[in-house]
């Protein structure tokens, strides 16, 4: 195939090997967020090694590697996140996770191998002019990684023109690319909606003031959102998944709590949303006699590709892989990442790599079965290289 005759694709396969064994063994020693000490560690010694300079405990356990060369003053910044999930792995492979119930079930052990792979190939082969910034990011999966990095100073001590990630993408096809303009990803917020009402005897309701009544009507009401405050040609979720109120039939209780995901792609009707929760959970509540206190998260915004740096990526992966391993996805993914902190901080595209289908690669993230597809370490590796020597290409 003409693929794998691709020459820096080549140079890297040559070397990958060494990538694959720090990847498995990242796999069999997962850390979740905040803790990934032992990666961290791993990752910042490797950096050292290839010469760059290495900050550590940036955002708690998050590494960054610099290499400057010649006298420009571009810069680009490349992330790739370490943390791993609370699941119970199943796959039974050699390399399988030895931490109980935890493991690497969405690949982040995969993106932070490629990364590696081409901060050493960049480092010992690539001419460039300017300073190269990779970004080893913690706590991913919900607890706020990204925005804690960028509170302690990321951007203001590691500046850059843009930042790109990637993130494998099962039953894409190895070799191959997705990606689309504009927003790739939805915004994510976790919300805790707590009724207080007054407890009482089952049989004699009426000297009670019942939260489940109350909550009931709040999940009801929140129905009427998407469908009628939502322009309906934007994306939007609200969704209630968990109900927690009582413990017997015959006691009516204090509170009752409902826990929600609420999504949207872009940032307007993402603040519509957060404001109709608030004035329906208060408004449902204090019908009833009750109060409800609302507790709103924002976990990640709309990840949102710009359009110059988006082009960028096209052209990084048409080196590398050619024209017809691009998909350019002709709507956003309502997951959520929140590499969309980085994105909002400075321009940015997040693309996705084929992780392989069927059998092997073909299961998906968040699953006890999953394993990163180590055939797509050395496609994702050149293509960080790619956008690198073309963003600092050298006069």
């Amino acid at each position: 195939m003409t693929q794998v005759l691709n020459p820096l694709l080549a140079q890297l396969r040559a070397s990958e090997r060494a990538f694959v064994q720090i990847r498995r063994d990242i796999h069999a020693h997962p850390e979740l967020g905040f803790a990934e000490a032992r990666t961290a560690d791993i990752v910042a010694r490797k950096l050292a090694e290839f010469g760059y300079e290495v900050t550590t405990g940036l955002g708690g356990t998050g590494v960054v590697g610099r290499l400057k060369r010649g006298t420009s003053t571009r810069a680009i910044g490349l992330r790739a996140d370490m943390d791993a999930l609370p699941i119970q792995e199943t796959t039974g492979l050699p390399y399988a996770s030895t931490v109980e119930r935890t493991m690497h079930a969405c690949g982040h052990d995969g993106h932070t191998a490629i990364l590696l792979a081409a901060a050493h190939h960049l480092a010992k082969h690539a001419n460039f002019d300017g300073t190269l910034n990779l970004i080893f990011q913690p706590a991913e999966e919900g607890l706020g990684g990204a925005t804690r990095m960028i509170n302690e100073g990321l951007f203001e001590r590691f500046p850059s023109d843009m930042v790109f990630a990637l993130h494998n993408a099962p039953g894409l096809p190895i070799g191959h690319f997705a990606l689309r303009h504009g927003c790739m990803m939805a915004s994510s917020d976790t919300v805790t909606i707590t009724v207080k009402g007054k407890g009482g005897h089952g049989a004699m309701p009426h000297f009670a003031t019942d939260p489940i009544v109350a909550a009931s009507s709040i999940v009801l009401a929140l129905q009427s959102i998407v469908s009628r405050n939502i322009e309906p040609t934007k994306a939007a979720v609200v969704t209630v998944g968990a109900f927690q109120a009582g413990a017997t039939g015959n006691v009516i209780p204090e509170t009752a709590v409902l826990k929600l995901s609420v999504r949207a792609l872009d940032a307007e009707t993402r603040d519509t949303l957060e404001r109709r929760i608030r004035e329906i959970a208060e408004g449902q509540a204090r019908a009833f006699g009750a109060e409800a206190t609302v507790d709103y998260q924002s976990i990640s915004r709309p990840l949102v590709n710009d359009r110059a740096a988006a082009e960028l990526a096209i052209e990084a992966i048409e080196a590398v892989a050619g024209p017809h391993a691009l998909t350019l996805l002709p709507d956003a993914i309502i997951g959520s990442e929140d590499f969309s902190w980085m994105t909002e901080a400075m321009p940015g595209c997040y693309v996705m790599l084929g992780n392989g289908i069927g059998s092997k690669g073909g299961c998906m993230v968040h699953n006890p079965e999953y394993d990163f597809n180590d055939d797509a370490l050395s496609w994702g590796a050149a293509w960080f290289v790619a956008l690198t020597q073309r963003h600092l290409k050298a006069a």
